[in-house]
């Protein structure tokens, strides 16, 4: 199963040319969706109104060596590894989601682009990638949902309780939990089973609803928050601070309360 690339298996039955088109079909739908989130929700003028508004409070000028350097280490630090979640459970399932996600779909578009004609032979490290990179999303994206989640851990709802902004996570973990139980199936080279059939349609639904849900999910805001994180701290670099006050000189006083629970309320 690890070896196998199942898109190469279904070629055999499906052009590879519908393939292709399919994956198409889906940036297509994320560009549609995240601009008409764009437009409808004003979020980017939002952002740049802020930043303009922010500027005229700065303390002082950046020169282009410290915003390159201010960027790079956002970049390497709070986007790359998620540093604002601090060390932890949520970072660590984070961080398992994010580049599992990343490994899945990287995978994905290479072996259906490049793999799936008869005359080509698929490398082993891409369908290892792709089911490792499933694993990791499911590992880090269950792990989250079951017992991480604010409104579970924090504000004791039930971890079944469902709401729109969770059609995001939970279209990406059914996308990665159908892809392994039809990669798996069809690996068995069961005679005239529907199984694999089956996982097939629903890892095909559960894109659909991953990639054409842009508008109603979280999505977009993964293409939100690295240019949140990076003009926050090109704010704190500058002075201006998104026109916050500045940090009290004075030492943090929670008292004693705080001692009675671990902190766990966002």
């Amino acid at each position: 199963m690890m070896f196998n690339n199942p898109f190469a298996v279904l070629a055999e039955s499906v052009s590879p040319t519908l393939l292709q088109i399919f994956v198409i079909i889906m940036v297509v739908l994320v560009i549609i969706g995240t601009l008409v989130d764009i437009i409808h929700k004003k979020n980017v003028k939002y952002f740049f109104d802020n930043a303009k508004k922010a500027k005229l409070s700065a303390t002082k000028e950046l020169g282009t060596g410290k915003k390159v350097s201010v960027i790079a280490k956002t970049i390497a630090t709070d986007i790359a590894t998620t540093a604002e979640l601090g060390a932890g459970k949520r970072r660590i399932a984070h961080v398992l989601g994010m580049y599992g996600t990343i490994l899945f779909w990287i995978a994905s578009v290479v072996m259906i682009f490049c793999y799936t004609s008869e005359d080509k032979i698929t490398p082993s490290v891409w369908p290892i990638m792709w089911h490792v990179g499933a694993i990791m999303t499911c590992v880090g994206g269950y792990w989250f949902w079951l017992f991480l989640r604010v409104d579970v851990l924090a504000e004791a709802y039930p971890w079944y309780r469902i709401i729109k902004a969770d059609l995001f996570v939970l279209a990406l973990l059914a996308c990665a939990t159908f892809g392994l139980a039809w990669s798996y199936t069809q690996s068995l080279n069961l005679e005239n089973r529907w199984d694999d059939k089956v996982f097939l349609t629903l890892y095909i639904m559960s894109n659909l609803v991953l990639f054409g849900g842009v508008y109603w999910s979280k999505f977009a805001h993964m293409f939100y928050k690295p240019g949140a994180a990076i003009q926050k701290n090109l704010a704190e670099a500058d002075g201006s601070r998104d026109n916050l006050p500045p940090l009290a000189d004075e030492p943090k006083q929670f008292g004693l309360g705080i001692k009675r629970e671990q902190p766990k309320h966002y």
